[in-house]
């Protein structure tokens, strides 16, 4: 009973007693589960979250220019070097969030599985792997490759790296953690129930990565191999190049402790986060975030000034993310239709929203940080998001922009 005990002694201290509401009739196994659930999960963040008001409120917002082509071109080989020098001594890891359902793309499965092939499978794991490969036959190294999957996906992820051989990727070298999650609320900050056992949750958000690593164990593993610089990147880009040698180095040779990877945007409204200063250190505005004063500023140079996107391919020191992880990252409160169980204990899917999902952006990862590289790369050979089934940043346009970089499909 010390368990129960202990569950309820927190759910008291947090004012979150109704969990165990349904806890009598719960079979052994559920009681267990729950009880599980219970201790996992954090609860001391919300009322501090909601307590700030939801989004804490942006600071003064002003231009970063870019590490651009012509300057990385004329630096190339330098960089190169620096980076394959780094990769060699086992100082870089590549960091997959793939935590993703292929819901938006008409599949049941993790995104990581989704077939993009025409005339034969072509995962977009198998092109992930395929595109960090390059780099470990270019290096003579193994990249190690920490792979984020959620509670829903990670049983299926982790089978199907197994069935199809890991792609040719060491085994070894890959290693698994789950996404923390975070409880979902209603407006007042009283956990909703998703199932008379189960607290609904959701995942932490893209920020929520590291601690992630350190939660699962994995961070020990980070350390006992010497990492330095971990390359976080998102699982939907087909042709984002990972651990990209020219990217570390230049990141080293400027002494940042971040870089992140940036297109030139299509258009001033384009749906992607543009680096930025925000009170004078280095940032990221959200596309929702742009006014349109901030979308036609213009730079020294005449052109705009908001004008280089985040394509979620981040480089970050781990001895600087251990620092600010302590230091806990700000916490974004949004506005969610959230399932839940009503007072008879039936399952609600409302059509508005109806309560508070909270997660960390790594834009406040990038914050938190003293200096970070934005570092431009050719979007016609880096950036091919699959986010949709047709249109925009969809299978269909991820498809061209690989047969115009030569990737049969």
């Amino acid at each position: 009973m010390a368990k129960y005990e202990e569950a309820v002694a927190k759910l008291e201290e947090y004012g979150q007693t109704h969990v165990l509401k349904y806890y009598g009739e719960l079979p052994k196994e559920e009681k267990e589960a729950l009880l599980q659930q219970i201790e996992a999960t954090d609860l001391s963040f919300i009322k501090g979250a909601l307590e700030q008001g939801g989004q804490a409120p942006r600071g003064k917002i002003e231009p970063l220019g870019a590490m651009e082509l012509s300057e990385i071109g004329e630096n190339k080989e330098t960089f190169r070097q620096i980076g394959l020098d780094a990769i060699r001594e086992g100082k870089v890891a590549a960091v997959l969030l793939a935590g993703g359902m292929g819901t938006r793309l008409g599949s049941d499965n993790p995104k990581c599985m989704y077939n993009i092939g025409l005339t034969k499978p072509v995962y977009i794991m198998q092109r992930l792997i395929e595109n960090l490969q390059d780099v470990v036959k270019e290096a003579g190294r193994t990249v190690p490759l920490f792979i984020m999957t959620s509670e829903k996906n990670h049983d299926a992820t982790v089978n199907f790296m197994k069935e199809m051989d890991n792609f040719g990727y060491d085994p070894e070298l890959i290693f698994y953690f789950v996404q923390d999650m975070a409880p979902a609320t209603d407006y007042n900050g009283k956990v909703y129930m998703e199932a008379k056992n189960r607290i609904a949750t959701s995942p932490n958000g893209n920020g929520g990565w590291f601690v992630s690593m350190a939660k699962c164990g994995v961070l020990d593993k980070v350390k006992e191999l010497g990492i330095e610089w971990l390359n976080a990147f998102a699982v939907d880009n087909v042709l984002q190049r990972i651990a990209d040698p020219v990217f570390v180095g230049a990141t080293i040779a400027r002494n940042c402790a971040s870089g992140a990877k940036v297109v030139r945007k299509v258009a001033k409204d384009e749906k992607v986060g543009a680096m930025c200063l925000e009170d004078g250190r280095p940032s990221i505005v959200e596309y929702y975030d742009m006014t349109e004063e901030l979308m036609d500023a213009k730079n020294e140079k005449g052109e705009p000034a908001y004008n280089f996107g985040v394509i979620m391919n981040y480089l970050f020191r781990e001895s600087d993310l251990e620092k600010i992880m302590n230091d806990r990252l700000p916490l974004h409160v949004v506005e969610k239709k959230i399932p839940y169980l009503d007072e008879d204990g039936n399952l609600v899917k409302p059509e508005e929203p109806n309560g508070y999902k909270y997660e960390q952006l790594v834009l406040d990862m990038i914050h938190e940080l003293d200096t970070c590289l934005p570092f431009e790369v050719a979007r016609e050979h880096e950036f091919a998001p699959i986010k949709n089934k047709t249109g925009v940043d969809s299978v269909e346009s991820a498809r061209e922009l690989c047969r115009q970089n030569g990737i049969e499909l």
